[in-house]
């Protein structure tokens, strides 16, 4: 870590239902003061209609991708399925905490948990729990984009995901969305406003 450092690192972590997306968009557009930017992650698929390179990704090749994996360059990365990746370079990371942003990542529970093990008190984690895994389904099932396999598999998914909850910071149980809004940015607007020298 260098002395020119000055931002961030919030790390939203949820099962998938959970209602994260929602949060992590509202606080972005509704409190531009708090100067949060997206972590830009890599990926080893090809670009999707008008994605632009170092904009919604860094668009990378397989064989790109495991070199940078064996030299050691990724916070976190995840191989979905054979040959398909995804990660964060932490020259990344470095580049835009230096602007002065504050580097917002959406990422999976292991992903969210290894970026807190390496910056520590620099980063705040927050995970978003449904109220219930009986909630989740519902609100999957109201969805409408999944199918009854589908959702049976991300039910399964969130109960091992909701394991790890205590190794968060803080759990944000969106059981009333304006009520977690407000627990959100509460934490978010706090963390944000302490002097790096006291974390």
């Amino acid at each position: 870590m260098t002395d020119t450092t000055t931002g961030k690192l919030i790390i939203f972590c949820a099962p998938s239902g959970s209602g994260k997306s929602t949060l992590v968009q509202w606080l972005m557009a509704a409190h531009p003061e708090l100067n949060l930017a997206f972590s830009i992650s890599c990926t080893s698929r090809a670009p999707r209609g008008t994605e632009q390179n170092g904009v919604e990704y860094f668009f990378l090749t397989p064989d790109e991708f495991r070199a940078r994996i064996a030299a050691d360059e990724f916070l976190e990365y995840e191989e979905v399925y054979p040959g398909r990746f995804y990660g964060t370079l932490k020259s990344q990371v470095d580049t835009q905490t230096q602007r002065g942003e504050n580097v917002l990542f959406d990422v999976d529970v292991k992903g969210g948990c290894h970026i807190k093990e390496f910056y520590g008190s620099r980063a705040l984690s927050i995970f978003i729990q449904p109220p219930s895994v009986d909630e989740l389904r519902h609100r999957l099932v109201s969805r409408g984009t999944d199918s009854a396999e589908a959702i049976e598999q991300r039910i399964g998914k969130a109960a091992y995901e909701l394991t790890f909850a205590p190794r968060f910071d803080h759990v944000v149980v969106n059981d009333n969305l304006e009520k977690a809004k407000a627990e959100v940015y509460r934490l978010v607007s706090q963390f944000v406003a302490q002097p790096l020298s006291s974390l």
